[in-house]
Parts: structure tokens; sequence; C-alpha cells
């Protein structure tokens, strides 16, 4: 039976179990705000009863373990909308910051230069001899090509920034990742023989995983949960071998980890990418394999795909879509506008540089030459045309080539009688040197120039389109894409800008096609362009429109892409608060039923020293009786 120590012994054990929960209970008072923690219970059960003749005797308590509230379920749940948030997050706030680079709303912006561009040309047209609106036309020019190139630059600076948030952030999850494959060994150590849980440890372990699902969408896997529900009916606890992958690549193994590579030492733009390194030391691409968390969004946003050549742009991205949008309005502008100014009679036109030999095929190039046909043209000193010829292009016409080849040397070097005279002496071949030069550099370049002595006489060429239809965009556009007689210089967003020579000196913009006063011809097919339909050609999509449109596709889907984003984070953000509310409501600690449960356990403490106090008087008793 039992003895009157035993009965001292459960009033011990009652009070050391009391003792022990408001330990517990402080504990999780002083770390309510602590991040990632969650809260803890002390689990107590009967101790092993006295085995004796009327019954088995209760013989106190004893503490089975201290367990935190935790629910695998919920936390994964809420894990993944912790990984969707960031992405959402990140990728609302970098939208709109790209719309800001756009404020047509507010009449001011690329849209309103390109409107007084316009307009400047009708003014010329109208007063195409007056100097002082050709140095208007030249600013409002480079006011234009200023704003395009501005915004273009910003677009790639943002571009850029991402991208260097990059390279902190996998930095950060290997980090991350090297700290949680040590609180694993750490973890199986504490808990080796299964004695207790290492609380604390993997409170700071589930923080981890938390912190790299918001940063790579990283998800746990864990051999088995087992359920607690005697300490709460949402409580589960995991055990055994443990994984931790980004889309299938385990980049935490237990107690080892796999680190991320990146690296932009293949890259001429700096662009990183990332791999992952195998058991046997190989790396394997996987820029296209993340798609979650903060990382997931820069990756979408700046371009997971690059290109195979030594550029290395990328081919995707949600910014590189504009960039490459805003190339494509920049470029046809350009050749467009360098098109139409080719047909102003001048001495000399020299191209850009092209990166194709003479014997290559135009229309197979990477030049935007297209199967056609454009004129020289010849005019004297008073502006009278002296002769014209059609320089044919198809399929297999080269630049240079001998007399009676199918190459652009060739037409331009075949006698014949241009003006229908039967003079053999004042034909195109008379007039026109065609030069081809080769750089060190590998380039070339082709140079139209008048012969000397027909320049001295005051003799001018120019090369006219010949449109197919009534539409500026159905002709070659030989030398708006070479650049002949350029109005504007450069290739895209990136470098549009007033020719050199013009910007030097602006009195030298023609009006007319004719070398002569008061022609205003060429200014008012300028005029023209802004109505004309273009093909603008991005990646394999192509927009047809006019040179306004095309600027309104790129601000409209920049506006339309912004607010998905702030529509898509409104809803993520939502589904967010619902999932931490409930994981809050099991794993947190709420100050209000810890104190409630400290004056239960301080309560039972003293119930427990009054167990103690009376078997103390008892003792006493029988002491008093021995006496």
């Amino acid at each position: 039976m039992g003895s009157i120590f035993n009965t001292l012994n459960i009033g011990y054990s009652g009070l050391s179990a009391a003792q022990t929960a408001v330990s517990t209970t402080s504990h999780n008072i002083s770390n309510a705000e602590s991040e990632g923690y969650t809260r803890q219970r002390v689990v107590t059960a009967a101790a092993t009863p006295i085995f004796s003749a009327p019954g088995n005797i209760g013989n106190g308590t004893q503490i089975t373990d201290i367990s935190r509230i935790f629910d695998n379920f919920v936390y994964d749940r809420y894990t993944g909308i912790s990984s969707d948030k960031e992405y959402s997050d990140f990728t609302k706030e970098t939208f709109e910051t790209l719309s800001t680079y756009f404020p047509e709303i507010d009449n001011v912006g690329i849209k309103s230069d390109l409107k007084e561009y316009y307009n400047m040309w009708q003014t010329f047209a109208d007063n195409p001899d007056n100097d002082a609106i050709k140095l208007a036309l030249a600013k409002q020019a480079e006011t234009l090509s200023g704003s395009i190139v501005a915004t273009q630059n910003k677009i790639m600076d943002l571009q850029s920034s991402i991208n260097d948030q990059l390279y902190v952030n996998v930095k950060e999850v290997n980090l991350l990742a090297e700290e949680l494959a040590n609180i694993n060994k750490s973890i199986d150590i504490a808990e080796a023989g299964g004695a207790y849980t290492a609380n604390d440890l993997r409170d700071k372990r589930n923080y981890i995983e938390l912190s790299l699902s918001k940063l790579i969408g990283a998800e746990s896997n864990i051999e088995k949960i087992e359920s607690n529900i005697g300490i709460n009916s949402s409580s589960n606890e995991g055990y055994g071998s443990y994984t931790l992958s980004v889309n299938g690549f385990n980049i935490v193994d237990g107690g080892s980890y796999h680190p991320i590579h990146i690296s932009d030492s293949n890259n001429s733009n700096g662009y990183y990418e990332l791999s992952y390194e195998r058991q046997d030391g190989v790396l394997i691409p996987i820029n296209e394999s993340i798609s979650g968390g903060r990382i997931g969004a820069i990756l979408d946003l700046r371009g997971d795909k690059m290109t195979s050549d030594s550029s290395g742009i990328p081919t995707n991205g949600a910014l590189q879509k504009v960039i490459d949008q805003m190339d494509a309005f920049a470029a046809t502008l350009i050749e467009s506008t360098n098109n139409i100014y080719a047909s102003g009679a001048t001495d000399r036109m020299v191209s850009n540089t092209i990166g194709i030999g003479g014997t290559q095929s135009l229309i197979d190039s990477n030049i935007n030459i297209k199967e056609g046909a454009f004129d020289i043209v010849i005019y004297d000193i008073d502006g009278n045309e002296t002769a014209r010829r059609t320089i044919n292009i198809d399929q297999i016409t080269v630049m240079t080539g001998v007399l009676g080849s199918n190459s652009i040397e060739g037409q331009i070097a075949a006698e014949g009688d241009d003006n229908a005279d039967g003079n053999a002496n004042n034909d195109i071949d008379d007039f026109i040197q065609f030069n081809w030069a080769t750089y060190a550099s590998g380039e070339n370049a082709i140079e139209f120039v008048m012969d000397s002595a027909s320049a001295a006489k005051g003799y001018k060429f120019a090369i006219e389109d010949k449109l197919q239809t009534t539409e500026f965009d159905s002709g070659s556009n030989f030398a708006g894409a070479l650049g002949l007689s350029r109005f504007f210089d450069g290739n895209s967003a990136k470098n549009i800008d007033l020719n050199y020579e013009l910007k030097a000196n602006p009195t030298k913009i023609a009006a007319g096609r004719a070398p002569i006063t008061g022609d205003s011809s060429l200014s008012l097919s300028m005029v023209q362009q802004q109505f004309e339909v273009y093909n603008f050609s991005v990646g394999t999509a192509t927009y047809t429109s006019t040179v306004y449109g095309m600027f309104d596709v790129v601000a409209t889907e920049v506006g339309v892409r912004a607010n998905e984003a702030i529509l898509n984070n409104q809803t993520i953000t939502a589904q967010f608060n619902a999932i931490e509310m409930e994981y809050s409501s099991i794993s947190k600690v709420s100050i209000d039923e810890e104190l409630t449960n400290l004056i239960k356990y301080q309560t039972a403490y003293g119930a427990a020293s009054k167990i103690i106090t009376t078997i103390d008087q008892m003792m006493q008793t029988l002491l008093g009786i021995k006496q």
C-alpha cells in the first residue's frame, strides 16, 4: 500500500509539473513577438500507479513531453501562399514603377513629343525655305529621340536592377540552405533516441523554410507526420528523412545542402544564369525551373531564356518584351523616316555598317530589305529630273557583282538609255559611283557618290522607293534599312538620335526632293508618314499599326499588365491573410490565453504546495504520537 512518503512524492510531482508549466507559459509570453516562434504546451500523464490489495493507488503526475502546437498541413499552405504573395508583391511593385515611365495619360511623354514632331514637319512644309523652322524641327527631333532613349534606358536600368537583386537573393538562398542543413543536424542530435522534441530548433527550421519559400518557392518534404491530438486537435509533427526542393531540385537533403550556382561569366551583358550541381559535379541550368517566390518573379520579369549568340540578351520576360517593343517602335520610325528622307537630292550617301557580305542575298539577310525596287533619280542644278533608273531586288539580289549580274552594283553599272534621249553619256551609270568598303571590324558599308565632274555642275541624286501600293510600307525599304542619307541615326530605342550632320547644321535639312527652293514634297511625305501603317516585328510577333498605334500598344500593355498585377495582388493578399490567420490561430502565442494559463498553473502550484503542507502536518502528528 502507499506510504506517507509516497504521498509526499505525489505532491512534489504536482509541484514540479506546475512549475514546468509556468516556465513554459513564461517562455511563450516572452516570445510572443518572436518571428517563427510556435507556442508550446506541457504534456502530462498519470505516473505508474502502485499496485496494492485494495486497488491501484495513484502515484502523481509525470511530464511526458513539451510539445509545440503545430499543423504541418496548414503550414504547407501558409508557405505556399507566402511564396505566391512574395511573387505577386514584387511583380506589382515592378509594374507600378514601369508604368511611371509612360505618363501618356497626362498628355506628356513620347506620344506628345511625337505629335509635336509631326506638327513641326507640317510647319516646315508650309515654309520650306525658313532656316528658323529647320532649327525648331531639329530641336523637336532631338527632343523626341531623347525621350525615347531616356524611357528605354529607364526600362533597361530597371531590368538591370532586378538582375542585381537576383544575385543578392540567390546568395541569401544559399546561406539559408546551409544554415537549414546545420539545423537538421542539430535536430537529429537533440532528438536522438526519441527522448524529446527540439521545439525551438524546429521553430527555427520552419522560419528558414518560410524565408526560402518567399525567396525561391522552396517546398519541404518530410518522411512521416504524426498526429498529436492529445495536446490539440490540429497539432501534428513531422519526423524522419527531410528534403527541401525547388521544382524537383533538392537544395537541402537532411544535413547536406546543394548551393545554387549563379554566374554572369558567359554573358556579355552581365545577366546572371542559375544552375544546379548534381552529385557528379555537372551543372544543370535551372533558370526556367524556378517559378515561385521573389526569384521566380525576377526571372519572369527579367527573362529566364537567353539568346545563344554572344549578345546574351533575354528572349522572354515582361520587361524584355517592353524593351523589344520599344526597339521595334523606334527601329521602324528610324527606317521609315530615313527611307523617305533618302528621296531628297544630295551628292553622297553612305550606309550604316552592315554585317553581311557583298555576295550574300539581301532578302535572306538580317537587314529589313524587302522584295521590290527603288529608283535612282538624277536632278540638274535647276531641279529638273535628268535620269531615272529602277533597281530591282529579288531573292537572289546581292550587293556587289560584275556588270550584268543581279547585284546592286551590277545594275547601277549597266549601260542604258535612262532618259530616252539616245545619249549614252548622261545615264545613271555615268553619274553614280558605287563603292563597297570593308572595315577592320569585318563589317561593311556601301557608298553612292555623284561623279565629281557632274557634282561640279550641280547635279544631285536621290533614291525613291517604288511603292507597290499607295502605302509607304509596300516598297523595298532599301534606303531606310541601310541608313542611306539619314535623318535619324541609330537602329533602336537605345540609340535613336538626329543625324549628327543635321544636328551640327540644321539648315541642311531638306524640305523637298528636288534641290530647288520652294519644294516641300519631302516634308509633306513626312507629315503623311504618321498616318501610314507599318509592320512592327517583335520576336515572332508582328504588329500592323501606325507609328502612334505601335507606341499605344507599348504604353497600353504596360498599363494593362500593371492593373492586372494590382488586381492579382489583391486576390492573393486576401488569400494570404485568411491562411495566415488560420496558421496564427493554431501556432501563434495569444497573450490573453497564456495569462489565463499562468493563473491556472499558479493555482495548481499552490494546490500542490498544499499537499506537501498537509503531509508535513501528518508527519508532525506521527512524530508526536511516538513521543
